[in-house]
């Protein structure tokens, strides 16, 4: 009898060690996932970062430059309504796609990835570097970005041309940036009727990981 009581402790032991590796290894794999996402997130906004800068010497130097696209840099001066930057955004057939590529070389073939009858087009080209692998590449995160200026066209918005989402009130004629983003003397005009600009940032990660961030900001 004593025997039976014994095996029967001992099963429970049994079980009670392997609930407690179980309950180890998913606290192991939720942490790691965690620890991903949140590399992978300051990577993005490293790159967001350099999208601001990007925009502020353009529009420091000749504001009429960001009237017109310039696909090289990943900017586009208007902004799609069936724009589907995640490709998950929207079922219809006429969602256009972003050419997010084949970021740090993981075998990313965005476009590819969905059946050419699921959507019209995928023309929209991010700034991924010079080498293609990335603007900002940190412990095996690669991000690029691509900026949409918030106008239903391309032109002059000051002129009229281009209707574009603007700041609702005036900015005061303080630096921006509260979210930590480090400004380096990147102040608001001050006029209330300056565009939005859409930075969208996709982050490629350890084990083909991917995130995506948005960020809107006015000059």
């Amino acid at each position: 009898m004593v025997l039976i009581y014994a095996l029967i402790v001992l099963v429970a032991m049994m079980l009670a060690g392997v609930a407690l590796v179980r309950s180890v290894n998913t606290g192991s794999q939720i942490a790691g996932n965690v620890g991903f996402r949140q590399d992978a997130v300051a990577t993005a906004d490293r790159a967001t970062q350099m999208a601001i800068d990007l925009l502020y010497d353009k529009l420091e130097a000749l504001p009429e430059s960001l009237d017109a696209d310039i696909p090289s840099i990943g900017y586009y001066a208007s902004v799609d309504d069936d724009l589907d930057p995640t490709g998950n955004g929207l079922a219809a057939n006429t969602r256009k796609l972003i050419d997010w590529g084949d970021v740090a070389g993981s075998g990313d073939d965005f476009c590819k990835a969905f059946p050419d009858s699921s959507y019209a087009t995928c023309d929209y080209t991010p700034n991924a570097g010079a080498d293609g692998k990335g603007v900002v590449v940190v412990n095996g995160n690669a991000a690029s970005y691509i900026v949409f200026r918030m106008c239903d066209v391309a032109g002059s918005h000051a002129s009229g041309v281009a209707k574009c989402a603007t700041q609702t009130t005036a900015a005061v004629n303080e630096c921006q940036g509260a979210i930590n983003y480090e400004n380096e003397g990147h102040c608001a005009t001050g006029g209330a009727s300056t565009p939005l600009y859409r930075i969208l940032v996709r982050t490629v990660g350890a084990r083909n990981t991917v995130s995506y961030t948005e960020t809107v900001v006015h000059f």
